[in-house]
């Protein structure tokens, strides 16, 4: 008798055929991070010690509210959802 193991049938995963090789790199300069005390926010030097800038980036928030009709047999749900981002 053969187990469910046994039985199996080996394929090839399906994404495998989606797979590519990774394009090419370019070596950067190294650089640290480290966390300013003050602002609590990270510093990127580069191996000379000089700061990096490394661009502005947003913050977002969001809001999401869930609304119920019909309490009375089965609940048509659903809901709202926004964002802001600066």
């Amino acid at each position: 008798m053969t187990t469910s193991t046994e039985q199996l049938i080996h394929a090839r995963p399906w994404g495998a055929g989606r797979l590519a090789p990774y394009p090419t790199t370019v070596r950067r300069p190294d650089t640290t991070v480290t966390i300013d005390p003050e602002t609590q926010t990270g510093v990127y030097r580069d191996r000379l010690g000089q700061v990096v800038e490394m661009g502005k980036h947003g913050t977002s928030s969001g809001t999401e509210t869930s609304t119920t009709t019909n309490s009375d047999s089965a609940p048509d749900q659903g809901h709202d959802q926004d964002s802001q981002q600066d």
